[in-house]
C-alpha cells in the first residue's frame, strides 16, 4: 500500500518562532509535538501538516524547496506580503528582476517563499499554498509520482509537477540544471504507510523505485531515513 504524505518538516534554529510565523501567515492552528517540536494543522485541503524541529545547523544557500503562495487579486497579494513582513519576513533578491509580478520573501530563518500574482493559470486549481516549488530532476518527479501515487500534472522540457487526486498544493521540479546538494536539506517530507500497512514493506517498495536508506546520525528511532534519486532526505514513519 502506498504511503501518504504526513508532513513537510522544517529544521529550525528557533522552531517556536518559525512555527508562529507560518501559523500567522497561513492562519493554521499550532500544537505541540510530543517529540519536542511544533505542528501546524491545515484548515484547508492542503492534506499534510507542517512540523518544526530544533536544529543547530545554520542555513547555507537557497533551499531545495519553497512555497508559492497564491493570490486572487493584487490587493490580496499585497495583504499577504504585508502580513508576512509584519510577522518577521524580509524581501529578498534572488535575481527575479524589478518587473517580476511575484514577490520573493524569506521567513525569519531565511527560508525563501514567493507570493504569486493573481491570474496564474498553473496554480488555479490549488489552495493558498499553491505549490512546493523544488529544484530537481525529471527523474525525481517521476519517483515522487510513484512514491505518493499522485498523478503527473505537468511533464514538459524535463520540468515535472504532481498533485494529490484530492487537490491541494502541487509539487514541482524545475529540471536541469539542478544545483549541487550542500549538506542536509532544511525541509523534508515525512511519509507513513496507512494504519494497516507495513513500514518495512513500504521501505522496500521505495528502494525499488530508486530511493536509498541513509544514515544522518539518527541512531535508534522508529522512522527510517531515506533519500530520493536526487539525494533529498525524507523519512518513512510507522503506519498511521
Amino acid at each position: 500500500m502506498t504511503s501518504h504524505l504526513v508532513a513537510l518538516t522544517f529544521d529550525a534554529n528557533d522552531p517556536l518562532r518559525l512555527a508562529r510565523f507560518w501559523a500567522g501567515v497561513l492562519d493554521w492552528e499550532m500544537v505541540d509535538d510530543p517529540d519536542g517540536g511544533y505542528v501546524l494543522l491545515p484548515n484547508d485541503d492542503t492534506g499534510f501538516q507542517l512540523e518544526f524541529f530544533p536544529s543547530q545547523e545554520q542555513k547555507t544557500g537557497p533551499n531545495q524547496m519553497h512555497f508559492d503562495l497564491t493570490s486572487q487579486s493584487l490587493e490580496e497579494q499585497q495583504r499577504t506580503v504585508e502580513r508576512a513582513l509584519e510577522l518577521g519576513a524580509q524581501r529578498i533578491d534572488i535575481g527575479q528582476g524589478p518587473d517580476a509580478a511575484h514577490v520573493v520573501l524569506a521567513d525569519p530563518e531565511g527560508n525563501e517563499f514567493c507570493v504569486i500574482e493573481p491570474g496564474n493559470n498553473f496554480l488555479a486549481d490549488t489552495g493558498f499554498i499553491g505549490a512546493l516549488a523544488s529544484d530537481g530532476s525529471q527523474e525525481v518527479g517521476y519517483f515522487w509520482s510513484k512514491a505518493l501515487d499522485w498523478p503527473l500534472v505537468w511533464d514538459q522540457d524535463q520540468e515535472t509537477a504532481i498533485q494529490s487526486p484530492h487537490g491541494g498544493p502541487k509539487i514541482t521540479w524545475g529540471g536541469p540544471p539542478v544545483a549541487p546538494k550542500k549538506g542536509k536539506n532544511r525541509l523534508h517530507f515525512d511519509l507513513a504507510p496507512p494504519a494497516d500497512g507495513d513500514q518495512q514493506a513500504e521501505v522496500d517498495r521505495l528502494v525499488s523505485l530508486g530511493a536509498t536508506r541513509i544514515d544522518i546520525g539518527q541512531r535508534d528511532v522508529s522512522w527510517v531515513v531515506m533519500a530520493d534519486p536526487d539525494g533529498n532526505e525524507f523519512c518513512v514513519l510507522t503506519p498511521r
